[in-house]
């Protein structure tokens, strides 16, 4: 996996010449529940669009109102996941990963450079570079953390509904204090990071069969 290369920003990584670039971005690695989601964006040079920056800087209310720009706009964009059981059987790092070429793989025009945001690239067969906080470099990037970013927001508003007793509406399956005392109360529910410190523990109390049983399957 490459490191970001030095000199990259002496020249626009939003208007390369002869290149198709796509900007990729992850958004949930860090919470114990729900799936990592990423988005690949290319952007169209002639249809800017104003105020792109990473999606964690942004107001929720913000977010919302540009990622309809954004696939309004772009040349092509594609959002892709990874399951919790994806997270748990390879690592939520190659999950990212993962996710993140899904994305990639799925925009209908295809890239001939991808920036990613980090300090890894996934395997696969589109040239890339990494980019340590590109999401707040290349517009593409942020692009691609704003519509990875809605769409697990999205995503864990639905999972609210059909687990209403974690508060995931509120938090986005974050360790929040609500989070982790609803866990430490119900018991991890089958969209719960099996993997992860704090869901594990429980799971090693016995606390999950009962709250599971009664949720059901949710593959």
């Amino acid at each position: 996996m490459k490191q970001a290369q030095p000199g990259l920003f002496d020249f626009d990584p939003d208007n390369v010449d002869d290149e198709i670039v796509c900007g990729v971005d992850e958004a949930g690695r860090g919470p114990l529940a729900g799936p990592v989601f990423a988005a690949a964006v290319i952007l169209d040079p002639s249809r800017p669009i104003d105020g792109l920056r990473d999606s964690k800087k942004l107001t929720e209310a913000r977010r919302e109102e540009l990622a309809p720009l954004i696939r309004a706009n772009a040349l092509a964009w594609a959002v892709a996941k990874c399951s919790e059981a994806e997270i748990d059987r390879i690592n939520i790092l190659e999950a990212s990963m993962l996710a993140m070429k899904r994305a990639v793989y799925a925009l209908q025009t295809a890239p001939t450079l991808a920036l990613i945001d980090g300090n890894r690239i996934p395997r696969m067969r589109v040239r890339a570079i990494a980019i340590v906080e590109g999401d707040d470099k290349v517009h593409a990037i942020s692009a691609a953390s704003i519509l990875a970013k809605t769409a697990r927001d999205a995503a864990l508003v639905k999972l609210h509904k059909k687990y209403p007793h974690y508060g995931f509406d509120q938090h986005k399956g974050y360790g929040t204090e609500l989070h982790l005392e609803r866990l430490r109360q119900h018991g991890p529910c089958p969209v719960h990071r099996r993997s992860f410190a704090p869901v594990r523990e429980l799971l090693g109390m016995g606390l999950a069969g009962a709250v599971e049983s009664a949720f059901g399957d949710d593959e």
